[in-house]
Formats: C-alpha cells, structure tokens, sequence
C-alpha cells in the first residue's frame, strides 16, 4: 500500500501568464507557495478476488473493469499514461474541498501519478511528476489550465516560477530569512466563500481572450517583481496588500466570469474591516478568499466575514511526498496467475447448473 501527500497552493501574483498559450509567446511568471493543507491519494494492487479489477473511491466510488470504463478523467488516463496493467484501488481524501481555487485538481493528479509510480517501484523527480502533470491536464484532457498548479503541488515551498518561451519551467526558491516568510505568513488570511466552481470552465474564457489581454497580464507579471523586492528589502510588508489589490483589479478585468457581486460585496466588506487587498484564489469565480490584514485588524476582518469558515494555515515546503511505503504484500506475477486461475476455476464450479 502507497500513501501520497500532496499540497494545495497559494498564487500571489502573475496568475494567467501561466497559460502556455502567453507564456509560449511572452514568458511567464508567478509568485506562489504551497501550504499545509495537502491531498492525500491511497493506492494498492487490488487482490484478484473481486468482479472488478479497479476500485475508486472519491466524492462517488467506482467499480470497474477496465481502464476506459473509469469516469474520472485524470484516474484514466493517469493509468493509461503509466500504462498499468493490474488490478487497482485508489481512495482519495483532501484537507479542502474541490472546485475551491486552491489547486486541488493538479494536487490530485500530482499526487495520484506520484502513488503510482511508488507502486510501481518508482522514484519520479519533482522535475518529472510537474511535466507528467501538465501533460496529462493539458494534452491528454485538453483541460484550460496552466501550468503553475501541477509545479506547486510536485515542489512545494514558496517560489518564484518563471515559464520560459521555450517551454522550459524554472523553480526559483525565496531565498528569505524565515522570519520574513512567517511576517508574511501572518499577514494573511483565507476564507472559504462556499462558492464552487469549476476552474477550467473559467479559465477557457480567460485563455480565449489572450490576445486582448495582453497588457493585462504583462502587468500583472510586472507585480511578481515588485513583489519580491517588497519582500526582499526587510522593510514594511504593508505594499504587499497594495499590489494584491492592484493585481485583483487587473483579474477582474481579463473575464467577467472571475468575479460576481457576491465575491465583490464580500471583498468590499473585507476592505471596510482593513484588509489592504486580497484576491480569488485560482482562476476565479468562488472558492477561496485569500486577503492581507495587518495583524492588529484580523479580528475584525474575522468579525465582519463570520459567516464565512476562516482557514488558518502556514506555509510548507514538502511539496508531494509518499508518506507511507509498504509492498511486502505484493503478489508476485507467479502467485497472480495462480490466484486468477484457482477463482476462475471456483466461479465455475459455484455457477448455477442449466
């Protein structure tokens, strides 16, 4: 049996220049980190005893036969990509809920590709599971991502990724003491607005209307620089909250499907109370409110969303990791060809007479 633990992310600035269909043609870049709420993906060989030969257990359960019977799109072709070819049961557990803004989707298939490859023997790079993530959402399923979920999710920490023309990902860490990371850390705030949505639905408007976005989010990669030398310097975080405003304003305006007037009643009020600015995590829509509130006014920030779940949560650097090893009880190829024959061999004897 394999457990994996993958990490949800936070993005502060340069969302949206993370679709390859502008960081193909410009670059790219974003600031962003993974925290501890995590992903948690249980697989095994599946013992042959059973009517099915794969079992998934998610928010339904799935019973099947074969590979392409599977529903869940990124299970299938996870193991079709791995090209796996014996019986098996994955059971999926999150620390937050789907369709939430926090990269839960690629935390998903980074963590399920990395139980896999465990099961198999295997040890992937971090390099090797974020390409084999990308690939699978973006060329396999022609889902409308980008690319910064799966770096996070396979990396962890708090970096600054940069998406080169050429397609090359470089993970760039916050070389910061880590008295500034956790004054940063508390600074924030997350809020869960109850709102689900589906990402790529939002994103598929967002990557359409590039072409005419593309001051927009030249802009808003301009905000990751400003970001890290706020950070870098040692002096007051407060331009921080600034520029989070300033880049929310900047999303709101690549689609109107990034926000509604419920997030902008909540966003506003959230500013009343003295959050300095803040943002959807995601691509928008619902999901999670992240904000920037200097210390001594969370509580009433807290006060004025209290009818909203507030998240407390801390920056982590793991990225995916298998947290559980065991395949001592593996079957051997020997032992498996027994086992089929021996049930084949008893369902025929048990089966009902003409």
């Amino acid at each position: 049996m394999i457990i994996s633990r993958t990490p949800f992310r936070l993005s502060f600035f340069g969302g949206g220049t993370d679709y390859p269909a502008f960081y193909r043609q410009h670059g790219g870049e974003v600031l962003s980190t993974s925290i501890d709420k995590y992903c948690y993906l249980t697989c095994r060989h599946l013992p042959p005893f059973f009517e099915h030969s794969i079992r998934i257990v998610y928010s339904t359960i799935e019973n099947c036969r074969r590979i392409d019977e599977i529903q869940h799109p990124v299970v299938r072709e996870a193991l079709h990509f791995l090209a796996v070819d014996r019986g098996v049961e994955i059971h999926h557990d999150g620390d937050l809920p789907a369709r939430s803004g926090m990269g839960s989707s690629s935390a998903f298939t980074v963590g399920l590709l990395h139980a896999l490859h465990a099961l198999a023997g295997r040890m992937p790079t971090k390099q090797q599971l974020a390409e084999e993530g990308i690939a699978i959402e973006q060329e396999r399923l022609r889902e409308h991502v980008g690319s910064q979920d799966q770096v996070a999710a396979a990396y962890g920490g708090f970096n600054h990724v940069v998406f080169q023309p050429s397609g090359e990902i470089q993970v760039r860490p916050m070389a910061l003491p880590r008295e500034r990371i956790a004054e940063f850390n508390a600074h924030l705030m997350l809020f869960y607005t109850g709102i689900q949505r589906t990402a790529s639905s939002i994103a598929e408007g967002i990557v359409k209307e590039i072409p005419k976005s593309e001051s927009i989010l030249r802009r808003s990669r301009g905000l990751v620089g400003e970001a890290m030398l706020v950070l870098s310097h040692g002096g007051d975080l407060l331009p921080i909250g600034q520029l989070l405003h300033e880049g929310w304003l900047a999303k709101r305006s690549l689609s109107s499907r990034v926000s509604n007037p419920e997030v902008d009643k909540l966003y506003a009020t959230a500013r009343a109370a003295g959050a300095l600015g803040g943002k959807l995590t995601g691509a928008g829509g619902g999901g999670f409110m992240l904000l920037f509130v200097p210390p001594a006014k969370q509580a009433r920030v807290r006060e004025a969303l209290k009818h909203l779940i507030h998240v407390p949560f801390r920056f982590e650097s793991s990225g995916s990791q298998i947290i559980f090893y065991d395949r001592e009880q593996d079957y051997s190829a020997e032992e498996r060809a027994r086992s089929t024959q021996d049930i084949t061999h008893f369902r025929e004897l048990a089966a009902p007479g003409p």
